[in-house]
């Protein structure tokens, strides 16, 4: 057999630049994507929960949420180390972007006719599981698709997507609840998360991995490639240390915002201010994507933009440790959206480009997707007892504050991106 010296299109760095097209389509994906998440959360399974037990909504939901947030940690990475060794001739992704839309539309159906707090579990686990599967897939196709000049364009257009998945999500389901109730909600939810699957399955290449590319499928080797040693990749740990301080900081910044214009603002109308503050987010979100994305592909250059978001997401949060009023809340939102778009854009390209190996793509990036996860878990965990015991919205927003200067201090220590 004559040695094999040239890496297959699967497994070679990606030198052309995806069209327009192609863009399109991974957009719409990820707004399915997230819709299908957000939509349930932020208005689906609360309802469910105060269904099923009125007098304990709060402890359903966070029973429910709780158990589907440890699936999600472990099915992003394990569907992306299944992925790096699938030799299917439909190639080595879009098998699995496939079933997990699958798997979680079913979970959306479960979740439909749910008669019991039991089945209403397994139905977001199902949906927890489907969804971030496909997750690893998408952002997989970044790294196998597009070259290094173009990812922060593209993760300026995903970041924007997961803002617009959100908030479409919470129209989509609130109509269909006005009409028909929850199954019509869930089912709607399951047939658009189907729909940008199958468009971007049908509509873009995915390359076949040659069988004598694949990693080893032994157990042991398996089990042993999960674990990412920082040692040997120290700029993969600097940069996912870097990912998770943000996205705590953010979720410290926007968890509880509800409450804080209900008790520390004490605005008039919550539900309406806090709507005008996701507005102003949103918007300037896809703001700072669009700008710190074009720039710094134009630059080549990804630690200056991540300093500058972190910085901004800094003040914004500084800002309402001073100041507890209206005027302070509609002063910060657009500063932390700008912020936290800017990172977005540029977080992918960066990320992509201190993977370890072509060969453990999906299953790096699924382990940096656990950094996007694990701080909505970790979050509530000590919002908590800072608000009862350490002083109050002032200090949780000094907490967000010192989690972006943290993630800040970590990036300057990767050394292979400039």
């Amino acid at each position: 057999m004559s040695e094999v010296t040239e890496l297959p299109e699967a497994l070679a760095e990606p030198v052309a630049r995806v069209r327009a097209g192609w863009m399109s389509l991974l957009f719409f994906a990820n707004i399915a994507l997230w819709l299908g998440i957000y939509a349930p959360i932020q208005v689906l399974l609360p309802k469910q929960a105060e269904i099923l037990d009125a007098a304990d909504k709060e402890a359903v939901f966070s029973l429910v949420t709780g158990i589907g947030a440890v699936i999600a940690l472990i099915a992003n990475p394990a569907v992306g180390l299944l992925s790096d060794r699938t030799c299917s001739a439909r190639g080595r992704r879009h098998p699995w972007t496939a079933a997990g839309a699958a798997v979680a539309a079913a979970g959306l159906l479960v979740l439909a006719f749910a008669p019991n707090i039991a089945v209403m579990v397994l139905g977001w686990c199902l949906v927890q599981a489907g969804l971030n599967g496909m997750l690893a897939m998408l952002v997989s196709a970044i790294a196998d698709r597009v070259p290094v000049p173009q990812r922060a364009q593209v993760g300026g257009l995903v970041g924007i997507a997961q803002m617009l998945g959100t908030v479409l999500g919470a129209v989509v389901v609130v109509v269909m609840l006005e009409v028909a109730g929850l199954p019509l909600g869930y089912s709607v939810c399951a047939a658009i998360v189907l729909a940008g699957a199958a468009a971007f399955i049908l509509r873009t290449p995915d390359a076949r991995l040659p069988v004598e590319f694949r990693p080893s499928v032994r157990t042991r080797d398996v089990l042993a490639n999960l674990w990412i040693s920082p040692r040997r990749h120290p700029d993969f740990a600097w940069a996912w240390g870097c990912h998770f301080m943000i996205n705590l900081g953010n979720a410290f910044g926007t968890l509880y915002l509800l409450f804080f214009l209900k008790d520390a603002v004490h605005y008039e109308d919550p539900d309406t201010g806090l709507l005008i503050m996701m507005g102003l987010y949103g918007a300037a979100l896809i703001v700072g994507a669009l700008i710190a994305g074009h720039f710094s592909d134009k630059s080549g250059r990804r630690k200056p933009y991540v300093l500058a978001a972190s910085a901004v997401m800094a003040i914004a949060a500084l800002v309402l440790v001073v100041w507890q009023n209206w005027t302070a809340a509609l002063a910060a939102s657009p500063l932390l959206g700008i912020g936290f778009g800017a990172y977005m854009a540029v977080a992918l390209a960066m990320l992509t480009q201190v993977l370890p190996a072509a060969q453990d793509r999906a299953k790096d990036l699924g382990v940096i997707n656990i950094a996007n996860s694990l701080p909505q878990v970790v979050a509530p965990m000590l919002t908590a007892p800072i608000l009862a015991y350490l002083g109050g919205y002032p200090s949780l927003f000094a907490a967000s504050a010192l989690s972006t200067i943290l993630a800040a201090v970590l990036v300057t220590r990767v050394k292979t991106v400039s």
